[in-house]
């Protein structure tokens, strides 16, 4: 069958396959080494490193740039990341099974990174730029499901699988062997159906030679108030950093723990199903109020949106109300009943909500920060500084909560949020950026 003009056939998976490995490295990890026993601190400071690959991705980005093509490259590092998943798999009930887990998961991670250097790409070469606009919506959906198969479906199976075997060994090994196998099912997918000719390729990698690698560098930190532009980006998400690797302890800790006690699965069903309706909700209402209004009117509600919700995770670590209902569920392969918590249920939604809402801005705002020549690497540079910001916070996040305790560190996570609104006030853009035009 041709494909080579039918971008439905292979826009959709390509996309899927950049956004799950991400969320089982960077996420789904996190619950993976909380339920089988390694603590808080070694889970924030490994599993934060992973950030790393995404952070100095524009260092080796040229080099896929300007070697073989797109095509293969991403075939390849979907091969690779498909054959860690299942190394993880076979190596989780050996003794060692953390260290040799984290040194794949880090194989992966550049994999992955780079993957997204190579699909990027491509879709700028293949697809024409008449239909850009039109498919970028449909790559953020499919990115975002599979978003929810990471966080959601995969972490409810393995759920599934602990209550199953009562072994939470023998649940992640099985869960990690099956993403494996997906993502191989996934990369013989796109193997098939994505373009073998990928066009203006001579042209595009022309223009990359004659323009320096230094030169690229240098206009990004001679943009206008770059100083304070690239404070904004590494403090935006203090925060958020730390909050995102201790939600997931914090929901599974004991009540004795200062956590609120739920199983596996009630876990997958919130962030995943609930979660994940909320994000995306959130993020298509940021979307069109940013084409409406503009940035600058938006901006600030925007922040407050994603940033005031932390509030309610201090209120459920102060309260720790119990469990209100059993959420039962029929899925044809297996049965699940879960205990649910409303008021968790509740602030996972206004969370995820607010953030979709508000950082849609910060996304806007780094596209501004990427404007001008060499807009591809400046965006990869400031996505960078992004990763960079996440990582080095969330890298003590689990050091802190020890010491705090959970209440405590939710407080702090609130006040962490500060500086970054603080230093938005300040940011200089066009009034109007984002909006959309009115002229036909």
């Amino acid at each position: 069958m041709k494909t080579d003009n039918k971008p439905w056939f292979w826009i959709p998976l390509l996309n899927f396959a950049s956004g799950l490995p991400y969320a089982v490295i960077i996420s789904v990890s996190v619950l993976m080494y909380k339920n089988l026993g390694i603590p808080n601190e070694d889970i924030g400071l490994y599993t934060s490193l992973l950030y790393l690959p995404w952070v100095i991705k524009p260092l080796w980005s040229p080099f896929i740039e300007l070697t073989g093509t797109k095509r293969k490259w991403f075939l390849a590092m979907q091969l690779v990341i498909s054959l860690a998943f299942l190394a993880v798999g076979f190596i989780i009930p050996l003794n060692q099974f953390f260290l040799m887990s984290l040194a794949i998961f880090w194989v992966a991670a550049f994999a992955s990174a780079s993957n997204d250097v190579a699909s990027d790409g491509f879709y700028l070469l293949v697809l024409p730029k008449e239909q850009q606009s039109f498919f970028l919506g449909i790559r953020s959906t499919f990115y975002r499901l599979s978003m929810l198969a990471g966080n959601g479906l995969i972490v409810l199976f393995a759920g599934y699988l602990e209550n199953k075997y009562g072994d939470n060994t023998k649940a992640w090994s099985y869960t990690m062997i099956a993403v494996g196998l997906l993502m191989a099912f996934i990369t013989v997918y796109n193997f098939i159906f994505t373009p073998k000719t990928e066009i203006n390729t001579i042209e595009t990698e022309k223009e990359a030679h004659d323009k320096s690698f230094a030169s690229v560098f240098e206009s990004f930190f001679k943009k206008k108030q770059i100083g304070l532009v690239l404070a904004f980006i590494l403090v935006f998400r203090l925060g958020e950093s730390q909050l995102l690797k201790m939600l997931s302890p914090f929901l599974l800790d004991k009540k004795d723990l200062g956590g609120m006690a739920l199983e596996t699965e009630s876990v997958g069903i919130i962030y995943g199903t609930l979660g994940i309706f909320a994000l995306t909700i959130g993020g298509i209402l940021g979307g069109i109020a940013i084409s409406k209004h503009g940035l600058t009117k938006w901006m600030l509600p925007m922040f407050l949106a994603m940033h005031l919700p932390i509030l309610g995770f201090i209120g459920l670590a102060h309260f720790q109300p119990e469990e209100l209902f059993h959420l039962h569920l029929n899925l044809y392969f297996f049965e699940i009943n879960s205990p649910l918590n409303l008021y968790t249920c509740v602030t996972v939604v206004l969370e995820q909500f607010g953030y979709g809402f508000g950082f849609t801005g910060f996304m806007m705002f780094l596209i501004y920060v990427a404007e001008g020549e060499s807009k591809t690497s400046h965006y990869a540079l400031a996505t960078g500084f992004m990763a960079l910001g996440m990582m080095l916070p969330g890298m003590l996040s689990g050091y802190i909560q020890q010491f705090l305790g959970y209440q405590n560190f939710f407080i702090w996570v609130f006040i962490a949020t500060i500086p970054g609104l603080i230093l938005s006030r300040f940011l200089i853009f066009p009034k109007d950026f984002g909006k959309k035009s009115e002229e036909v």
